[in-house]
């Protein structure tokens, strides 16, 4: 597969809305079959078209994709022999640790390439409306996901999609809020799950986001998933009307998009009814976020050198 091959493959993935990286040799320590150049278009999924080294690269590598997908962070990463298994960070490069025969090293670039960041609003309410008017003024194109939802109502939206049935055709790596105030909760919720977000907002209480969070395990979605929707949703300006709290919520999602910590969140955000929103509460102060975990990477047997170009 030689460079145009692999800038075809890329346009293909990136019509289709889908994230990968594009993983680049930088510098090889013989003996190694990659040389500086190789290239490797890798997925989350692991699929790759490229060339990057043998067996002994594959798991740093698939690793550190999905690591960088999630953060849409580039990283320096070295694979070096180590009994252990170790991964170190030294400076600015990420190092594995690899039991393979051969002895060779291998630096590759892994360059993330997300989808243009899109915003996915489900709910046909005062804040599904000032969401979907907000968004676009920042770059955000909408879609909104809504029982019976009629398009009028959403005038800046790029589709309106009157259902909220899970599965929805969207594409992946979309911003989610689920603002149904009550309205088809859990049905949005589960809409949300269904959708491969890049990161999923609920507007609600703690409270209720708790109780109807242990709904949704207790009906068999995944743990993690659930586990990773940020609720209550929104930034603490002591927002009060359905914009105010569009404002507050569509921080925090150019925050996530950004990667820029989150500054205070609301305590407990509107719990507004169609007919007029609540007051937000006061903002409560928590600590930033720790960094993402690095993975733990097994000992590898095989070679880094073994197989060929396919």
């Amino acid at each position: 597969m030689n460079s145009l091959d692999i800038l075809s493959a890329a346009q293909r993935l990136q019509q289709q809305g889908q994230p990968y990286a594009l993983v680049s040799v930088l510098r090889v320590l013989a003996p190694a079959s990659a040389k500086p150049g190789d290239k490797a278009i890798v997925t989350a999924e692991g699929i790759q078209q490229g060339w990057i080294g043998g067996g002994c690269a594959q798991p740093a590598v698939m690793r550190t994709v999905r690591l960088a997908l999630q953060d849409g962070k580039a990283r320096v990463i070295r694979i070096a022999p180590a009994e252990d298994g170790s991964v170190r960070e030294l400076d600015d490069v990420l190092e594995f640790g690899m039991s393979c025969h051969s002895g060779g090293t291998l630096e590759l670039f892994v360059d993330p390439m997300l989808p243009a960041a899109r915003l996915t609003v489900i709910g046909d309410t005062p804040l599904a409306a000032a969401l979907t008017a907000l968004a676009p003024r920042v770059g955000l194109p909408v879609t909104v996901l809504a029982q019976g939802a009629d398009a009028a109502r959403f005038p800046d939206a790029t589709r309106v999609v009157p259902s909220d049935e899970p599965g929805a055709d969207i594409g992946p790596g979309s911003f989610v809020v689920v603002a149904t105030q009550g309205r088809r909760d859990v049905q949005g919720l589960r809409a949300a799950l269904s959708l491969h977000a890049r990161q999923v907002f609920f507007v609600a209480s703690a409270r209720k986001a708790g109780v109807l969070k242990a709904a949704l395990l207790e009906s068999g979605a995944d743990a993690a998933a659930v586990d990773a929707i940020v609720a209550p949703a929104g930034q603490a300006i002591g927002a009060q009307t359905p914009e105010e709290i569009a404002l507050s919520v569509l921080a925090a999602v150019v925050a996530a998009r950004r990667g820029a910590p989150a500054g205070a969140p609301v305590e407990a955000p509107v719990e507004a009814s169609v007919a007029a929103p609540a007051a937000a509460a006061a903002p409560a102060l928590r600590p930033k976020p720790l960094p993402l975990p690095l993975p733990e990477l097994p000992v590898i047997g095989g070679s880094c050198c073994g197989g060929g170009k396919s």
